[in-house]
């Protein structure tokens, strides 16, 4: 009899949890049959049955708290790749990536034999200013050995509230022994925008959508345009790599080269949930050409702004297909609890183009060449596109075989960077649009080809 009253206690505690779920969602359900109630009990005692099972038999004492998150975790990854239940902590973590910004040394690092190497101080940051460099081994922060902890756990050590001070031991090749250097934390802001001029040309890196993306871009072009002046050729915007991020960021990215028109297009469940975001008048770049550079690491709002400026005629998409990522995720705050992250919608290009599991096609395949060491890894793999996750949400539209990503493979030198060179040569006039015909009719060595004009289904 216990027992029995235990499953109806578990049974009671998961339907309050999911309780509370459908509260922050503000999600009315209703039940036309009572036997769709029935199963549902029976369903959620069963849950009650087999969680007051391990709690009892189970070889070591589990924690109820940790079966409890597995359980609402395990229940939205089995929806899609891209829900899931945030911790408290993981809320948190996600809550900085997306500001952009956090109190800490400002260092890119990674583990290595155990250890956290450098690999580049960020500049203008406390890191930058106390003399670390690319390369160096981090072995003990505040005279605590690192080995051990994992990256996640020596980043969190590194992070905290400005004005702290924080300790680091230092490995440096060229030196006899280690050293130590004594940093002051502060707010440190992670640009996603990187740009140069190419003589005439404006190259702009865009490598997430955080909170900063669109104003340091609109700062960035600014700057290139005082910095080349009238000898501007156009803008390369080079979205490869980026997975995406803030679905608000993408459409602002979009509407600085848009005049007019829609970005992007989400449907949820009922129709009356789709929505279109519309771009206002305004080009920060005055018109000029721009080339759009993705491959197989370009995936979700940097796949909006790809097929919004693809479907306007506005830029020159170039490089290879896109990853495929055609789901809005929502985030969904659960108080003290943490949060989930909740796929809500599928998006579509401003031409009705679903991106879902298919990615974007470029206007010209440019195929980066593989350095001979990378060759002999990738030859039995297929890119790792959305396509080929388990459980990813189906494509809608045209009926085709799904398949989606390409090769994510950048080069660091930018002369041996075949996608930046080439996009390069277009704007400087020394490949025109009767070459590009010629090159589709006869691809060079397989390497560029152009790819047949876009249409909606």
């Amino acid at each position: 009899m216990k027992r029995r009253k235990d499953y109806a206690f578990w049974t009671f505690l998961l339907m309050a949890v999911l309780a509370g779920v459908t509260t922050v969602m503000n999600v009315s359900q209703t039940y036309s049959a009572t036997s769709d109630n029935s199963e549902l009990y029976r369903q959620l005692d069963l849950f009650g049955e087999v969680f007051e099972r391990v709690r009892s038999d189970y070889v070591e004492k589990p924690k109820d708290r940790e079966m409890i998150e597995s359980a609402i975790n395990g229940m939205l990854t089995s929806l899609d790749p891209h829900s899931s239940y945030l911790s408290p902590k993981s809320f948190r973590d996600m809550q900085v990536q997306t500001r952009g910004e956090f109190g800490g040394l400002g260092i890119e690092v990674t583990m290595e034999k155990g250890l956290i190497k450098v690999v580049s101080p960020i500049d203008d940051t406390p890191a930058a200013r106390a003399g670390l460099l690319a390369n160096d081994l981090i072995t003990h922060l505040d005279n605590e050995q690192i080995q051990g902890l994992s990256l996640e756990q020596a980043v969190e050590k590194m992070r905290g509230p400005p004005k702290t001070p924080i300790t680091l031991t230092i490995s440096r090749k060229g030196t006899d022994e280690p050293f130590d250097v004594k940093i002051v934390r502060e707010i440190v802001r992670i640009n996603p925008v990187k740009a140069r001029a190419e003589n005439d040309v404006a190259y702009v890196k865009v490598s997430a959508f955080n909170e900063q993306t669109h104003q340091n871009l609109v700062s960035a072009v600014t700057d290139l345009k005082r910095e080349i002046g009238d000898n501007l050729k156009g803008y390369i915007i080079d979205l490869r790599n980026n997975p995406g991020g803030l679905l608000d960021q993408a459409i602002a990215v979009s509407d600085d080269f848009l005049d007019k028109g829609s970005i992007v297009l989400t449907k949820g469940r009922n129709k009356e949930e789709t929505q279109r975001a519309q771009s206002r008048a305004g080009d920060i770049t005055d018109g000029k050409k721009i080339i759009v550079l993705i491959n197989g690491g370009s995936a979700s709002a940097s796949e909006i702004v790809a097929g919004a400026l693809q479907d306007h005629e506005r830029a020159k998409v170039i490089g290879t297909r896109s990853f495929g990522k055609g789901s809005v995720q929502t985030i969904i705050p659960l108080g003290a609890n943490g949060a989930i992250r909740l796929t809500t919608a599928r998006y579509y290009t401003p031409n009705n183009r679903s991106i879902q599991a298919k990615g974007i096609d470029p206007d010209i395949v440019v195929e980066q060449e593989l350095p001979d060491e990378l060759k002999a890894k990738m030859k039995n793999l297929k890119p790792r596109g959305e396509a080929s996750l388990r459980g990813h949400l189906s494509s809608e539209g045209e009926k085709k075989k799904e398949e989606s990503g390409s090769s994510a493979y950048v080069p660091k030198e930018s002369e041996k960077d075949t996608q930046l060179q080439y996009a390069l040569n277009i704007l400087r006039g020394k490949i025109t649009e009767a070459t590009i015909a010629k090159t589709e009719t006869k691809p060079a060595s397989g390497s560029i080809e152009t790819n047949p004009a876009q249409s909606a289904p």
